[in-house]
């Protein structure tokens, strides 16, 4: 009987080595394979795409200076028909043509004005132009001497008459756009793999980075760059 249980302890003590000694093996071969798949590189992705503006946010402001504050008033009424006038006769539509109520300024009441001003109101005045008609509203803008010629002071150079182009499609091209950027990450990417003696393998994560649009350059404000880069990290393989 103890003979039997003997040897009974001994084929199981024996299989029970064979069994972890497999055991061990695959769970070596295990930990290389995750060692292997680990192996990684990132590489970032870029797409760029030049767009034409679609709305253009336009401020023709202007300037005028009086004693009479009556006369100030009934100069503005006059100089804004005629900034009106002259944008109509330019082709664009009336309801895209806007007045903002004059900033008038008391020379008189300010300390820095001092008695000895030339006149005592100073007004300025701005009449916009909101609209999707890029290239008329460019050609107006081409003929403003015909306003000074018709002694509206114009003033340019302030931060409330610069001229604003918008790009409002960027979920229309977004997509692409992702998928350009992905393609050109996943070819640094291949090249990287390749000049190590390695495969490309699937993406481990991925991150887009966010949308810029700039003007294309300083003399074409209305032409827009919409540049994206993604960044992509792929497993690598041999």
């Amino acid at each position: 009987m103890e003979r039997f249980q003997l040897r009974n302890a001994l084929a199981f003590g024996f299989c029970a080595i064979i069994a972890f000694a497999i055991l061990g093996y695959f769970l070596r071969d295990a930990a290389i394979a995750v060692k292997e798949y680990e192996r990684t590189v990132t590489a970032k992705g870029l797409a760029e795409r030049e767009v034409p503006a679609d709305i253009v946010i336009w401020p023709v402001s202007f300037t005028l200076a009086s004693n009479s504050l009556d006369e100030l008033y009934a100069s503005l009424e006059q100089n804004t028909q005629s900034v009106r006038d002259y944008l109509l006769a330019r082709g664009i539509n009336a309801a895209d043509i806007s007045a903002n109520a004059p900033v008038i300024t008391d020379k008189s009441a300010q300390s820095y004005g001092g008695p000895d001003a030339p006149f005592r109101y100073v007004a300025t005045a701005v009449v916009t132009v909101y609209s999707h008609d890029i290239n008329t509203v460019r050609g107006a803008m081409q003929g403003l001497a015909e306003l000074g010629k018709k002694g509206i002071v114009l003033t340019a150079g302030n931060y409330d008459s610069q001229t604003q182009y918008l790009f409002t499609g960027l979920n229309d091209i977004k997509p692409a756009m992702i998928e350009q950027a992905t393609i050109n990450a996943r070819e640094v990417a291949n090249k990287f793999a390749a000049d190590s003696g390695s495969r490309l393998g699937k993406i481990k994560r991925a991150s887009q980075g966010q949308f810029s649009i700039n003007p294309r350059d300083a003399n074409n404000p209305h032409i827009k760059k919409v540049r994206v880069v993604s960044t992509v990290e792929y497993y690598l393989a041999d």
